[in-house]
C-alpha cells in the first residue's frame, strides 16, 4: 500500500500590518470591541503592492521545502488552492512552478473557496496512493483578497487577510493520510464570494460602474449563523466512524479561522478542550485559502503537533464548500 505523509510544513505572512486601529481610521467607525469580542480579529497582514498571489505561494512553498529537504526539481506536481489567483486563466500553480524553478512538476488550480486546500489535499494524497509516479507533491493554500476589498463595507474589509500556506506530501509505506469528506451547500452559491470578473457578471466598464468600482468580495445574503457549527461536527463524525475513530482519538483539531466564537462552539459540541486546538485570526485576520496550512503550521512550530498525533482538519467557505481530512503525523 501506497500512502500520502505529510513531510513539512511551511506560511508566509505578509509584512504590512493592519491593525484593528488602523481600520477604524480608515473607515471612521469603531470597530475594534466589537471585532476582539465577536470574531477574535486584532490585526490582519496584507500584501505589498507589488506582491501576487504566486509571490505569497512562492514564499510559504520555500519554506515547507526546505524544511523537508526537497528540492524544486524534485517536485512531481503542484496543487494551488485560491479564489484570489494572479489571473483567471492561466492557472496560479504554472506561475509558482516558473518562480520555484520547478521544471518536472505538473500544475493546476483548485478552488473551492476557503475550503480549497483541505480538498487540494484530498486530491494530492489520493493521487500518491493512486500512481507511483508521483512522489512529492507541493500543496499550497494562498489568499491575497485585500485585492477584492471594499474599504467601505465594513462587514468585509474588518475580516480578510492575505497570506499563505504549505505542505510538502511525499509517498510512504506507513499510513499518514487517513481520509476525507467533502460536501457542499450549493443553495448558498449566491451567499458570499466576488460576483464580479467571470461569465455572470464581466468586468465591463458599464459592469464596473452600476457596482461602484473593481470586482470586491460581498456578503450578498445571510446564510445559518450556525452553519459550521451543526456542519463541522457532523463532517468529522462520518469521517472518523469510517476510520473507526472517535473524537477522542483526535489529539489536534484544525478550523478554518473566520471566527474564535465559532471554534469555541464546535469544541463544546465536540466536546473536547480547547487545548486540543488553536488559531490565528487574532494576529493574521482571516485568510481564507490559507488559513488552514498557516494554522497547522503555527501548531507544528510550537510543538503542538506530536509524532503519531491524529489531525483533524476541517473546513467551510463560499460555496458553501465544505472539506475535513484526517492525517496521522509522521513528520
Amino acid at each position: 500500500m501506497r500512502y500520502a505523509n505529510i513531510l513539512s510544513t511551511g506560511r508566509y505572512v505578509p509584512e504590512k500590518v493592519l491593525t484593528n486601529a488602523d481600520v477604524e481610521r480608515i473607515i471612521g467607525e469603531p470597530v475594534d470591541a466589537w471585532l476582539q469580542q465577536n470574531v477574535g480579529i486584532k490585526q490582519r497582514h496584507l500584501m505589498a503592492d507589488n506582491q501576487v498571489t504566486s509571490d505569497l505561494c512562492v514564499e510559504a512553498a520555500k519554506q515547507a521545502m526546505e524544511r523537508a529537504g526537497v528540492k524544486p526539481g524534485e517536485l512531481d506536481l503542484i496543487i494551488i488552492s485560491t479564489d484570489t489567483p494572479d489571473y483567471l486563466s492561466p492557472a496560479t500553480a504554472s506561475a509558482v512552478q516558473a518562480k520555484l524553478g520547478a521544471s518536472n512538476a505538473g500544475t493546476f488550480d483548485i478552488n473551492a473557496a476557503c475550503a480549497g486546500w483541505v480538498t487540494a489535499l484530498d486530491v494530492a494524497s489520493k493521487t500518491i496512493a493512486a500512481d507511483d509516479s508521483y512522489q512529492r507533491i507541493l500543496v499550497v493554500g494562498a489568499y491575497g483578497m485585500s485585492r477584492y476589498i471594499n474599504w467601505k463595507d465594513k462587514k468585509t474589509c474588518t475580516l480578510f487577510a492575505d497570506g499563505a500556506g504549505a505542505v510538502v506530501l511525499g509517498a510512504s509505506d506507513k499510513p499518514g493520510f487517513m481520509g476525507a469528506k467533502l460536501l457542499a451547500a450549493g443553495e448558498y452559491h449566491d451567499a458570499l464570494g466576488v460576483y464580479t470578473g467571470g461569465t455572470y457578471r464581466p468586468a465591463t466598464a458599464q459592469t464596473l460602474e452600476l457596482t461602484n468600482g473593481k470586482p470586491s468580495v460581498q456578503f450578498v445574503r445571510k446564510f445559518p449563523a450556525t452553519f459550521n457549527t451543526e456542519r463541522w461536527p457532523m463532517l468529522l463524525k462520518q469521517l472518523l466512524e469510517r476510520a473507526k475513530l472517535t473524537m477522542n482519538d483526535v489529539d489536534h483539531f484544525v478550523f478554518t479561522q473566520l471566527n474564535l466564537r465559532t471554534i469555541e462552539a464546535t469544541m463544546k459540541v465536540l466536546e473536547q478542550p480547547m487545548s486540543k486546538t488553536n488559531w490565528t485570526m487574532d494576529k493574521w485576520g482571516y485568510t481564507g485559502s490559507a488559513c488552514i496550512p498557516m494554522t497547522l503550521d503555527d501548531a507544528v512550530v510550537q510543538g503542538r503537533i506530536k509524532k503519531g498525533g491524529l489531525v483533524a482538519l476541517c473546513a467551510s467557505g463560499g460555496g458553501l464548500a465544505m472539506a475535513s481530512a484526517l492525517y496521522r503525523w509522521t513528520a
